[in-house]
């Protein structure tokens, strides 16, 4: 039988994409996101860290900073890593694939394997 491992967020990039090179060249970048729910007193906010690879982390570089507010698909991840003092650290992110920019002055731009959509 079939699997399914997709999250769709829509939500506000917490603070400005952390970008880095891969060995081979390739741009990473990670950032977080803020996705809400609820209302008035009982809203809650949950936070998301978020990767894309390649040409949608190099828009992702030019044009997604602070408060930015993002539609991204990806795939749910864990990982784990042993920091510096020894201690196993656990990981879940989303490694994303598409993403669209959102709240941009009359336009909105999806960007999916790297090629820019405008609507």
């Amino acid at each position: 039988m079939a699997s399914v491992n997709k999250a769709i967020l829509v939500g506000h990039v917490g603070k400005d994409p952390e970008i880095r090179e891969t060995k081979s060249g390739d741009t990473v970048a990670s950032f977080s996101l803020a996705t809400n729910s609820g209302y008035g007193e009982k809203k809650t906010t949950d936070w998301h860290r978020v990767v894309f690879f390649g040409k949608t982390a190099d828009v992702v570089k030019e044009y997604v900073n602070k408060g930015s507010q993002l539609y991204v698909e990806g795939r749910i991840s864990n990982r784990s890593y042993d920091d510096k003092d020894g201690n196993k650290k656990y990981v879940t992110e989303i490694n994303g694939y598409s993403m669209q920019m959102l709240g941009a002055k009359g336009e909105t731009t999806a960007v999916s394997d790297g090629e820019n959509i405008p609507f």
